[in-house]
């Protein structure tokens, strides 16, 4: 989510489609492959249903112009009710995204249970209008625990079609991408985390729902594209090492500043939006402002070495 800095709102702070537009094309023109809009960076839990919709048709209606036809686009929530789950998905459907991604429960995570789990996500695909994925980021989901077998059996649900898995397990993570009881022609597994593209691609993984791409999109996709060649020259393999160790490096950022990182990111590197384009809680950029960044500019500097050379 993107929100203008003139006439702040301390208690709510507009919204700025147009700026969230103008990131998205950039992305798409970039050779980002789709675009989940409403996940955890973009502050679902910040915007009303209203403002949602006006987001997700915003982009949709530019792509359409542009020449982006049937572009993927993936809408996040994050509510911890099956309805209000449902009414986005129904909203997102009209707003013209084509997926839904849909955060794992946590209110209660202590007192959940992995079937509760499984009859959460069942009864939002029964009713869903689009295909969704499931959204297991634990660190913002009070460390809720999805186990793999959990994941094998909603791989089954035909309006489940794959899932984003935004923590460190890649034992985890391998046993859902390899599973032999999963069809994978049909349930695709993600990384949400950039540092683990070359290894989840190694045991199964479809690719990097990740927030270090919003502002190196052209170094994320030549890692990816060289994680899923099978013959690669020398050269290439040096490459893929040295894509991989800048891009695990410049998410040092996003994992020390989540949200507000990649938001502080996008502004300096890309000009798109303000450096405080956050709603409350979140507010006043990285702590440190220009002395923390100083910190990361000769990193970013390196990454941004490949960006233009791409």
């Amino acid at each position: 989510m993107a929100v203008q800095a003139s006439n702040y709102n301390a208690v709510a702070a507009p919204l700025d489609v147009d700026t969230q537009i103008a990131h998205s094309l950039y992305l798409a023109r970039a050779g980002i492959k789709g675009l989940v809009i409403l996940g955890s960076t973009g502050e679902a839990v910040h915007l009303t249903n209203k403002e949602r919709f006006e987001v997700l048709s915003g982009v949709r209606k530019v792509f359409e112009k542009e020449g982006f036809k049937d572009y993927p686009i993936l809408a996040g929530t994050a509510t911890q009710n099956i309805e209000e789950t449902v009414e986005q998905l129904r909203s997102a459907k009209d707003a013209g995204s084509q997926w839904g991604m849909c955060l794992a429960p946590g209110y209660f995570a202590g007192a959940s249970t992995q079937e509760g789990i499984i009859q959460w996500f069942t009864a939002v695909a029964d009713q869903s209008p689009i295909p969704i994925l499931i959204y297991h980021y634990p660190g913002v989901s009070n460390n809720v625990k999805i186990t793999p077998s959990t994941f094998v059996t909603l791989a089954k649900h035909p309006n489940i079609v794959g899932c984003k898995l935004s923590h460190g397990d890649v034992s985890a993570f391998a046993q859902i991408a390899l599973s032999p009881e999963v069809d994978h022609d049909n349930f695709r597994t993600f990384t949400g985390l950039g540092q683990q593209l070359l290894p989840v691609i190694s045991v199964g993984g479809a690719g990097a729902i990740d927030g270090c791409a919003g502002f190196f999109p052209k170094t994320v996709v030549r890692l990816y594209e060289l994680s899923t060649k099978n013959q690669l020259t020398e050269e290439e393999v040096l490459e893929r090492r040295r894509l991989q160790f800048k891009v695990s490096s410049i998410e040092e950022l996003v994992a020390k500043f989540g949200t507000v990182g990649i938001k502080e990111a996008i502004s300096r590197l890309r000009g798109f939006g303000d450096r405080d384009g956050t709603r409350l809680p979140l507010h006043g950029g990285i702590p440190g402002g220009d002395a923390e960044w100083a910190n990361w500019k000769g990193l970013a500097d390196s990454v941004q070495e490949e960006e233009d050379r791409l």
